[in-house]
């Protein structure tokens, strides 16, 4: 599956989430709104819905432009700015949220899946199937990690699993392995 190409047209994703790209650009906010409007999405709202293409054009964007580093501080707002479910415990409940966090804000077609499952207590896997790229998944991740995370641990970095499988690289899914 390709990235920064939705699987069908006619995606569309909440304004909560788009807002995720203004809010993680920092000191460089004013180049999000800017990147995004070119993109045809204008001043994102919450509960307005917006072409998953454009937003994903965005990004594309965004990573030719400043880096890819970008998208990891967009990622790590996601869990803050997008429509997420309640009742959260744990961090493996956390993990196993993003799914259904994901199907929330987006609507209109297939838009592929994040999969979860814990390895240990201390340890899991995410499969992600859907056409953003590493670092913004990489991203949601962490960001959402951190926020579960039990207090005698220490989450550093994501990395893909062990047999390497990438999306960049043609990949239908990227493994990502966590460990705190």
């Amino acid at each position: 599956m390709a990235l920064y190409r939705a699987f069908e047209a006619g995606v569309e994703v909440d304004g909560e989430a788009v807002l995720a790209v203004v809010q993680g650009m920092g000191r460089f906010k004013a180049l999000a709104v800017e990147i995004l409007l070119e993109h045809g999405i204008p001043n994102p709202a919450p509960g307005h819905w917006y072409p998953q293409q454009a937003w994903l054009d965005a990004f594309r964007d965004i990573a030719e432009r400043l880096g890819p580093a970008n998208l990891l501080q967009i990622g790590k707002m996601i869990p803050l700015t997008a429509r997420w479910p309640g009742g959260i415990g744990d961090i493996h409940e956390a993990l196993a949220s993003i799914d259904v966090a994901y199907h929330l804000n987006h609507r209109g077609g297939e838009i592929g899946n994040y999969t979860y499952t814990p390895l240990s207590p201390r340890s899991g896997r995410m499969r992600c199937c859907n056409p953003f790229p590493c670092e913004f998944d990489q991203g949601i991740l962490l960001g959402l990690a951190r926020r579960h995370i039990p207090l005698d641990s220490a989450l550093l970095e994501i990395p893909h699993g062990e047999d390497g499988a990438c999306r960049k690289h043609g990949a239908e899914a990227c493994d990502y392995l966590l460990e705190w």
